[in-house]
């Protein structure tokens, strides 16, 4: 399965470095909102502590 990151969420997406960005995109998730995109990026914070 590939990411996928819906348009009304992309602007948001864009806005992270890019070694985030891959890192996002690497664990096959779905972003359709933008809390969905909160909800990976809390993961990787927590997995970073």
């Amino acid at each position: 399965m590939a990411s996928y990151i819906s348009p009304a969420v992309r602007d948001k997406f864009e806005t992270l470095s890019t070694e985030l960005q891959q890192d996002i995109l690497e664990r096959n998730v779905k972003l359709n909102t933008v809390y969905d995109l909160m909800d990976v990026l809390k993961t990787i914070a927590q997995e970073e502590d």
